[in-house]
C-alpha cells in the first residue's frame, strides 16, 4: 500500500467532533432537497 493510501485511511479512523453521517445519508439528503426544488419551480 503507498504511503498516501495509508496517510487517508489514517484520516478516517480518527476520532472526529461532531455527529457522524454516513455518506449514504448525505446523498439522500441531497437528492432529496434537489426534487424538493424541482417541484416548488414547476408548482410555482
Amino acid at each position: 500500500m503507498p504511503a498516501a493510501g495509508a496517510g487517508l485511511l489514517r484520516f478516517f479512523e480518527e476520532d472526529t467532533p461532531g455527529i457522524r453521517v454516513p455518506p449514504q445519508i448525505v446523498a439522500i439528503i441531497a437528492v432529496a432537497f434537489i426534487i424538493i426544488c424541482i417541484i416548488i419551480q414547476i408548482a410555482a
